[in-house]
Order: structure tokens, then C-alpha cells, then sequence
């Protein structure tokens, strides 16, 4: 009977993608940020995509994206404490249409009104940032 030795299980428990996987991302203070998502049950997860038509048809064709193998991936996201990756997810809901905004009645002629709400969170914003 052979032993298997260490690291040469012919077959893996989590078999991978082959090949590098394409990240969604956002700009960053130094440079791209991989986007982070949540699982349905809350949980957060990374995200990748085997195609970029695939992460285009999720995400929209103006989504910036950079090639990572999954290993580079996870030793990216796991100091953040996400552990788990998400390869090709599935939408889970239609695209909702935007709400049309509409004014209340009492506020259509008091352009003042609106004006003083500008400027106050205008002022909250720069008292928190100094």
C-alpha cells in the first residue's frame, strides 16, 4: 500500500479556478481597492469573475477590474478578515429602477428652505472634517 505524503492529495477537497481571475475594484487613497460584497446571509466575501464578460454582465461594463490568481486574492483580503471568496456569483434580484424624487407639497415654493439645508450640511460636513 503507498502513502501519500503531505501536499500530494490528487484530489483537492476545494479545487480552484485554473488561471488568474478578474477582481472588481474602486479607486483607493494609493491606488485600486478589490470591492468587497456580502454573502446573502451578511457575511463578507471577495469577489472574482473567470471571465470579463462575466463581470461585466454582473457588475456593468464600467466596472474597473485587475487580474489576481486566487492565493493573491485571499492573502489580499484576509488581513481584513474576509475569508471567503466568491468565484462567478449569481445575482440573486432584478435591477431595481431608481424612485422617482418627488417634493412635498409644503416645500415646492420655498426655495429658502432647501437653500438652509445645503448650507447646514454643508457646515456639518466641514466641522467633521476638522
Amino acid at each position: 500500500m503507498a502513502e501519500i505524503q503531505c501536499g500530494e492529495d490528487p484530489e483537492p477537497c476545494e479545487p480552484g479556478p485554473a488561471g488568474p481571475l478578474f477582481v472588481p475594484v474602486r479607486p483607493g487613497p494609493a491606488g485600486c481597492v478589490a470591492r468587497l460584497f456580502r454573502t446573502p446571509v451578511g457575511a463578507r466575501t471577495a469577489v472574482a469573475f473567470t471571465a470579463p464578460e462575466r463581470l461585466s454582465a454582473a457588475l456593468g461594463a464600467r466596472q474597473a477590474w485587475i487580474r489576481l490568481s486566487e492565493p493573491a486574492l485571499r492573502a489580499l483580503t484576509e488581513p481584513l478578515g474576509v475569508r471567503e471568496v466568491t468565484v462567478d456569483p449569481r445575482l440573486a434580484a432584478h435591477p431595481v429602477a431608481a424612485p422617482e424624487r418627488r417634493v412635498p407639497a409644503w416645500r415646492e415654493g420655498d426655495r429658502d428652505a432647501v437653500g438652509a439645508l445645503r448650507v447646514t450640511g454643508a457646515a456639518a460636513m466641514v466641522g467633521s472634517l476638522s
